[in-house]
Order: C-alpha cells, then structure tokens, then sequence
C-alpha cells in the first residue's frame, strides 16, 4: 500500500528547505555590499584562530544563532495543496482497489479509477499474462458489447492497446495519441472504428508486475483531441503500478481456485446414467480449498439405481483425496449388495475405521427401483432428503444415526418409500444449509420454502428445480465460490 502520509512528509520537507534556504540567501544579498561578496567568493588560504596571526582567539562564546522560519509563501502552499490533494485522491483510490476480492471486481474498479486520474470518460480493458497461464478478459468501460466489437476488429498493430499488449519497448511508459484522426498514417480500420464510435484521442498504459510480468494493458479514450498532463500521467503511472501488483495476487487466486475446481470435478461423475422411468441432474460447487461434498449415480442391475450423496469433514487436497476413495468403495459396495443399504453403509465404515481411523464422513446411499417407484435408503448423520410433488412437499423421514467413524460398530435401519408419478427426490449436502448463515432449524425450513416454490411448469424437470432451489436458498452471492463451504444437489424425478 502506498504510505501517502510520508509521501506528504517528505514533499512538505522539502519545501521547507527549499524556503529557508532562498531566505537566507536573500538575507545576506541584502545586508553584504557587491564587492564583499565578490572577496567572500574569491578563493583564499584558510585561516585558523591562534594560529594565523592575524585572526586573534577570542574567549567570548556567542550564543548560537536561532533561525525562525516564516510562514511558507503563497506559492509553496499551493504547491503543497495540490500535492496534498494529489496523494490523497491516490491513497482513496487504491484504498478501495484493495478491498476488491475478485478479478472482475478490480479490472472494473481499475478502469474506473484510471477515468478518473487521466480525465477520460470511455475505456478498455485487456488481461493478456504473458506467461499464457491464467484468466483472460476483456472488459469496457462506457463501452457496450458491440463497440467492443468493433475495437476488436482493428488490426492489433495499428492500436496502442496492441502495442503495449506486445510489449514494445516504446510503451514502457504508456502511449500517449493526442490527435488520433489528425495521424497520417493511421489504419483505415482505425481510422473508421474512431469515427463510428467517437473518440479521437486515447492513452494506453501497461499492467505488468516485477513477480508476474506483463498481465496486460488499458486504455483510455476522449470524446476530443487532447492528452492527460503530466501529473496525471504519473498518478495514473503510480496507481497503474500498485493495481498491477493486486491484479497479479487475484490471478494466482484464480489459478489455484480453478485447478482446486478441475481436480474435484473430476472426482464427481463425468455424467448421470440414463434409466428408464427416472431423470436425473446434480449440481456442485466447490470451495475456495477443495471440500469434501460429494453425489453419485450408477446403473445397477435389473434397471435399479444407486443414489448417493456425502461429506467428508475437512477441507483441501486431503479431504478431496478422502472424499475420492469414500466414492470409489461406496460404488463397489453398492454393485455387490446395493439392494441393501444398510449393508452398504455398514461395509464403508468398517473400511474408514480400519484405513483412516482419524477421518469422520457422512453418507446417505439409496437404491432404486423406478419400475416399481420404490425408494430404500440408509443415512449416517446426514440431512433427510426431501420429495417434491403436485400434492406434497415434505421431508422424508429418517432413523436418526451418527456420522461414519463415530462409532465402533454402525448399523441402522433402513426407510422405505414410493414417490408417486412426477414427484422428485431431492438430496443435498449440508453445505447447502450453512452457506445460508441460519441455524439449521431455520435452514431447513428455509429450504423446505424453497422447493415449495418450484413453479409448477418447471417440476417436471429436475434441472430445473435444483436451480431454483439453489437460487432461492442462496441468493446475492451466497452462491459464490469462495465460500468455505462445498454444496451438492441430486435431484432425481420419477416418470
């Protein structure tokens, strides 16, 4: 962060100096005849008291001398304002770039800000790194998709934008276009995109950070011929620096938030079986670390279903290594004894026990036959599902159990149920509770309203009811991916 406060300091400093020092020569200009001034600049032998004859040694000690500066001048203490000012617009400006959190979220503040310090009223933006690693983007500001458009069918060459994004030696500093269409040598494409969308004047700065390199570059257009001042251009130089630095740790964020995203997808199912009488759809999101929220669906024989959902406690690679092996015992369980949940459930906690005795997970298994609309599930300490129809909204009841691991031997009896034509079976993880901030008893009934407001044209799909239900429990960005919380949802419904 800029230390405007000791920029200000020093700038005050100096001026002081500067100050005193011209009052003191004008002090002695004043009081010292021309020609006793040229003899004190001409040069001479130094001469010592007490030892040159001619310099006796005095035994009188004068008081030192204390000089009391005046009041700075007119000048200075505009000169001072206006750097005051400068620093603190400065200091406001990347104070609120810093409490930007997201990638989108500072590329908007950055142009905006940049608006602001250079006298523009349009601009754009390119994230381009250099390394070829990371997110890319392209963001205007007072620029619709069409213009950007258009922008984006002139030659990368002919643009200042282009030529900072390739990083020429000439735009270390910015590139500076005070006359676009008074330029001879113009692109014809430019020349015509300028015109079309009305501005004749831009200034392009480079984003690029000492660790990441050059992440990308800006520019900014004026309605009319004309060019930032230099002051302006080196507050935009200072904030472009600062915002450079920012950009460069959210782009790592991102990255790693991405593989974390790649890495558990690819843990889940590529894709959900297709089985008669039965439609399915899940929907996931993951934390900023990894979780270990987890669904399944497999075909098994005789045209029935295995249904899971699950959750590992932790988060980061090794609850998302835990969550991976749990899945994959959990569908050998399923295909030699699924039409048995419990069993299924009570084989998967002999195996956490015996290989990871320290590690605590919740389960819910359920098998299915859609033939017959019959439903058998066992859960272990997790959240009952929920059955939404024409004619009911309801949680399914279940025997109360403690999490895998918890116990030294786990069994629980199972619960049967027959969901009737054109309902659907809702199973969720727990994240989705607590991503609201309620208590649970509130959550619950938070969800419970949710899915009682499916409309009725859209509970004939599944997809369609897990999205409104993860809407409606988490709305104004409660559905954000850097909650620490993963949330999934299974929706199954019944022909």
């Amino acid at each position: 962060m800029l230390d405007i406060g000791l920029l200000v300091r020093v700038h005050v400093d100096a001026l002081i100096v500067a100050q005193n020092h011209m009052g003191v020569c004008d002090a002695i200009r004043r009081i010292t005849p021309v020609g006793k001034l040229a003899a004190m600049s001409a040069p001479h032998l130094p001469k010592v008291a007490g030892i040159d004859p001619e310099v006796p040694v005095s035994t009188h000690h004068p008081a030192p001398l204390t000089e009391v500066p005046g009041p700075p001048g007119p000048f200075i203490q505009d000169r001072l304002a206006g750097w005051v000012s400068d620093l603190t617009t400065l200091h406001e400006l990347t104070e609120r770039l810093a409490g930007t959190n997201t990638l989108d979220g500072a590329l908007n503040e950055l142009l905006q800000a940049g608006a602001a310090l250079v006298g523009a009223r349009r601009g754009l933006l390119v994230l381009e790194p250099a390394s070829g690693e990371g997110p890319s983007a392209t963001l205007g500001l007072g620029l619709s998709h069409a213009e950007l458009g258009h922008i984006a069918t002139v030659p990368r060459a002919a643009t200042a934008l282009g030529r900072v994004l390739d990083g020429l030696p000439d735009t270390a500093d910015g590139v500076t276009s005070p006359d676009l269409l008074g330029e001879k040598d113009l692109d014809p494409r430019h020349r015509e995109v300028a015109v079309r969308l009305g501005y004749a004047a831009s200034y392009a700065l480079p984003l690029a950070s000492e660790a990441a390199g050059r992440l990308g570059a800006a520019v900014w257009l004026y309605d009319e011929p004309a060019e930032p001042a230099q002051k302006q251009r080196h507050l935009a130089g200072l904030y472009a620096r600062y915002a450079a630095e920012h950009l460069a740790r959210l782009i790592e964020l991102e990255r790693a938030r991405a593989d974390v995203a790649a890495v558990a997808e690819e843990l889940l199912p590529s894709r959900l079986p297709r089985i008669p009488g039965v439609q399915l759809a899940a929907r996931h999101r993951t934390g900023p670390r990894g979780g270990g929220d987890w669904y399944d669906a497999l075909p098994l024989p005789d045209r029935t279903l295995g249904l899971a959902v699950g959750s590992v406690g932790g988060s980061g690679p090794s609850a998302m290594a835990a969550m991976g092996r749990l899945r994959a015992s959990l569908r050998a369980y399923a295909v030699m004894e699924g039409e048995d949940p419990v069993a299924v459930l009570s084989d998967l906690e002999l195996l956490l026990r015996l290989t990871e005795p320290a590690r605590t997970a919740t389960a819910l298994f359920a098998y299915c036959e859609p033939a017959a609309r019959k439903v058998v599930l066992a859960g272990a300490g997790h959240t009952p599902p929920l059955v939404l129809g024409e004619r009911r909204c309801e949680f399914v009841e279940t025997t109360l159990s403690a999490p895998l691991g918890m116990l030294a031997c786990w069994e629980a009896p199972s619960v049967e149920f027959s969901p009737a034509p054109g309902e659907t079976v809702l199973l969720y993880t727990d994240g989705l509770l607590r991503r609201t901030g309620d208590a649970m008893d509130r959550a619950f009934a938070r969800l419970h309203s949710a899915a009682a407001s499916v409309p009725k044209s859209d509970r004939h799909d599944p997809a369609a009811v897990a999205d409104h239900v993860l809407r409606t429990m988490l709305p104004d960005g409660l559905d954000r991916s850097d909650s620490a919380e993963d949330v999934v949802i299974l929706a199954a419904h019944f022909d």
